[in-house]
């Protein structure tokens, strides 16, 4: 009986974390829409913005915008010394700006 509590426990803990990993919108390139090499960082810890916790921005145009579309964690550890919060990296990108944030339809890093 254990066992099959065990089972079930199981099943439904791995079902919920696939059902998360397939509503996340894939954010793809799409080679009609202009792409735009940015600077990309923790907005609070880098450029000091006003926020709440940890959140990534781009420097696009002169002018720092927060990010939707994809979050500061799906870029590897922010807080690692070379993490977001500790540095400012490259990255290119495709969206368009939002109500003064920056909704990215596309994000790659840039490999140094």
């Amino acid at each position: 009986m254990k066992k099959l509590l065990f089972l079930v426990i199981m099943l439904v803990s791995f079902s919920f974390t696939y059902a998360q990993d397939t509503n996340k919108k894939k954010l793809v390139f799409n080679p009609k829409s202009p792409t735009y090499e940015v600077e990309a960082t923790c907005g609070n810890c880098m450029y000091k913005m006003k926020g709440d916790g940890c959140n990534l921005a781009v420097k696009l145009k002169g002018k720092n915008y927060f990010v939707d579309g994809t979050n500061i964690d799906d870029h590897g550890d922010a807080h690692d010394t070379e993490g977001f919060c500790n540095a400012i990296k490259k990255a290119k990108v495709q969206g368009s700006i939002v109500n003064d944030r920056f909704v990215a339809t596309y994000f790659e890093l840039i490999k140094k």
